[in-house]
């Protein structure tokens, strides 16, 4: 690992009585890792950088970058795609081998905990502000405490639950793989949009639909749908690259049909599966919307699309009244929760 200079060395070296805490939310694109103080049961982020995942052989490797000789960390815990099983990460979208046990070796043995990512923000949502959060549905007389959904679309569709242990007065963290469950359609243009994704991917999930690569499905779908022709000012944005992007964009600012239609047709579908899972776990205590996503289309999810889709689930409209739903506006989420849970494990 490369040394880094003396002086960030020298800023470091103050804390290592304290105890150090490494935290890390990796992704297919991106690696968010930090350095956290841990002294008196507070955390203290003491700096953080970003790196592109590819640019990377292995996480040992970013992790060391990152950390040079300088600092020693008592603790680490790492949010990582995919299931994690005997502390093996199985991400599909990272060719990483990402162990726990090989991280600790790298780490000079220290207590290491890789959890799925999702499970991660959601342990970072419970330690957000009220100001941190975008209210999109008020809760009606919602109960002081109970289990929690997160919902996060973005590369991918990530879903978690909190559960309320209320005899230790905590949450509890349940990882799943509920993005990529079945895509369950309701109305005509639905249904005809599973018969389209249907044709191309065999098996259709949420995710193909709740994540960037879903929104640009809704509108080639709903492109050629329409017969409309695509607009020479929107073909050239989306020959940039991010496609997801250039529709959403266009959609906010009212400038295409189409782009509108999808991005509606998104924050409909987005509400429906946040009501799925906030049934499947009760989640009389929220739900939020994590991810990159949410943030960046903010007004669209505002404009009644979403809470239709939450507030249609016939006889449990009642139940969902009771939930409040809340856009995580913090994009270092994952990373606060995953520090807060190595701060647990010392």
């Amino acid at each position: 690992w490369p040394n880094r200079s003396k002086s960030k060395a020298s800023e470091e070296s103050r804390f290592l009585m304290d105890g150090l805490i490494l935290a890390g939310d990796v992704g297919g694109t991106k690696t968010q890792l930090g350095l956290f103080k841990h002294s008196a049961g507070v955390l203290e982020l003491v700096r953080e950088h970003r790196y592109a995942t590819a640019d990377f052989g292995s996480l040992e490797a970013v992790c060391g970058d990152f950390l040079g000789a300088s600092a020693t960390v008592n603790a680490a815990c790492l949010g990582v795609p995919g299931p994690v099983i005997d502390g093996n990460a199985h991400a599909s979208n990272v060719a990483w081998k990402l162990s726990s046990a090989t991280l600790s070796r790298a780490l000079k043995n220290v207590p290491v905990r890789l959890m799925n990512d999702l499970t991660a923000t959601a342990y970072g949502m419970v330690h957000l502000k009220p100001a941190e959060f975008a209210v999109l549905h008020r809760a009606e007389d919602p109960p002081e405490h109970g289990n929690i959904a997160v919902v996060a679309a973005g590369t991918g569709l990530g879903e978690a639950a909190l559960v309320w242990e209320g005899d230790e007065n905590k949450y509890h963290a349940v990882a799943s793989e509920g993005g990529h469950s079945d895509f369950a359609p309701h109305g005509g243009e639905q249904i005809e949009l599973l018969r389209f994704l249907t044709g191309e991917f065999g098996h259709v999930s949420y995710e193909r639909v709740l994540s960037g690569p879903g929104l640009w499905n809704i509108y080639r779908f709903l492109r050629r749908e329409s017969r409309a022709e695509e607009p020479g000012w929107l073909r050239d944005e989306i020959a940039k690259g991010d496609h997801a992007a250039a529709v959403s964009e266009a959609a906010i600012a009212g400038r295409d049909p189409v782009c509108v239609h999808a991005l509606t047709m998104f924050c409909d579908i987005y509400g429906s599966e946040a009501a799925n899972l906030a049934l499947k776990v009760l989640a009389l205590g929220g739900v939020y919307l994590g991810g990159g996503i949410a943030p960046k289309i903010l007004p669209m999810l505002t404009n009644g699309a979403f809470v239709k889709g939450f507030l249609a689930k016939g006889r449990l409209n009642e139940i969902l009244k009771r939930i409040e739903v809340r856009v995580s506006l913090n994009p270092a989420a994952g990373l606060l929760g995953a520090a807060h849970y190595a701060a647990a494990m010392l």
